[in-house]
């Protein structure tokens, strides 16, 4: 425990002045007391626990004044962040390659229920939000704790071409900054004295994985992706930019070795196309749909878990999809914050005084 301001500690001088002045007064009755000859015979006249008596509520009166002198110092302590403080950024891949069948009926649909499985799994005060990047990345849903709202937009997520990997990191990045203050959006040049600043390299070039120094942040990203980035920044300049704001990013490889061809319904299609499906959109990937880029970039999603703290996954079926999302809560809370404990001391203080008043009148009253 620590505090904030030591010095509020000369308040505790009261105890003794208190108690000195208590001194003084019984010492002036004493002088001023009628002077008897038999003074067993008083002492026999009052009851034996009348001392004990009169001595508790004073020792009740002196604890909480020592204990409201202590919360006036403002005293703080270490706790640790409950699932309900964080918030959870959820990247969800809807690039065309997501349709692939090699994960049936398709890796879209199953991630899409291990999402809500997630979500539904979380307590009442949990906040999560939902960016949906394909090539480009757009914030979904704001950080929220309306599981009903994110469930649906889940629901409506639709494909599209390219895959966007850092742009999805920087709008989540973005996304953090509207409701955590002590993170600095995108657009904001980090100074080079400050603890949490790194150099962020030029755009394409790959970032050295170098986890942040200190307490992280209590809001986390994860990126759930079935290839490599191909549109957009670099995901190693964004774990960049992650990484300077004490932002851990937790990735998820998802999908096959053997990714089978894209297949979307209807609903994962853009309505870019005029007839009901489901729609073959391109043979399979590594064969002319996308090339290397429908396969998944492990060392680039390992490298941006490195640089940011956080840690890469790999999925290849729904069951360990949702193994992994049962991970992440015990992952991504472990957080510690200083909180102010003055209202607990306060609280105590005022009980303790209650407790000598009552006490005293209890005992003193007239019969």
């Amino acid at each position: 425990m620590t505090l904030t301001w030591p010095w509020a500690l000369v308040a505790l001088a009261a105890v003794p002045l208190l108690l000195g002045a208590l001194w003084l007064v019984r010492r002036r009755r004493r002088k001023l007391a009628v002077r008897v000859s038999n003074v067993a015979a008083i002492r026999a006249a009052i009851p034996a626990h009348a001392h004990w008596k009169r001595r508790i509520p004073l020792g009740l009166l002196v604890a909480g004044l020592l204990v409201l002198g202590i919360g006036v110092a403002r005293p703080t302590a270490e706790v640790t962040y409950s699932r309900s403080s964080t918030s959870v950024l959820l990247a969800i891949d809807v690039s065309r390659s997501m349709c692939s069948t090699d994960v049936p009926p398709n890796r879209l649909i199953v991630a899409q229920e291990a999402a809500r499985r997630f979500i539904r799994s979380q307590n009442d005060g949990t906040q999560i939000g939902l960016v949906a990047f394909a090539g480009f990345a757009a914030l979904v849903v704001p950080s929220t704790t309306d599981q009903h709202k994110l469930i649906d937009a889940i629901d409506k997520l639709t494909t599209s071409r390219g895959t966007a990997i850092g742009m999805a990191i920087l709008a989540s990045i973005d996304a953090i900054a509207e409701h955590n203050t002590a993170v600095a959006p995108t657009g904001v040049q980090l100074g080079t004295d400050d603890q949490t600043a790194t150099t962020t390299p030029a755009a394409g070039t790959p970032a050295t994985p170098t986890p942040p120094v200190g307490d992280f942040q209590p809001d986390t990203i994860v990126v759930l992706t079935d290839g490599a980035n191909t549109r957009g920044v670099e995901p190693l300049v964004a774990a960049g930019e992650a990484a300077a704001r004490h932002i851990r990013v937790y990735t998820i490889g998802f999908g096959t070795t053997t990714p089978s061809q894209p297949v979307c319904n209807i609903d994962q299609l853009r309505g870019d196309l005029p007839t009901n499906g489901p729609f073959d959109i391109g043979p399979p990937p590594g064969t002319g749909f996308g090339g290397r880029f429908a396969e998944i970039d492990e060392g680039t999603l390992q490298a941006v878990a490195d640089t940011t703290g956080g840690q890469y996954f790999r999925a290849e079926d729904a069951d360990q999809l949702d193994d992994v999302f049962r991970t992440l809560p015990r992952e991504v809370v472990e957080q510690h914050r200083q909180e102010e404990l003055t209202v607990w001391f306060v609280l105590v203080a005022s009980v303790l005084a209650g407790a000598a008043i009552a006490l005293s009148l209890w005992w003193n009253r007239y019969p």
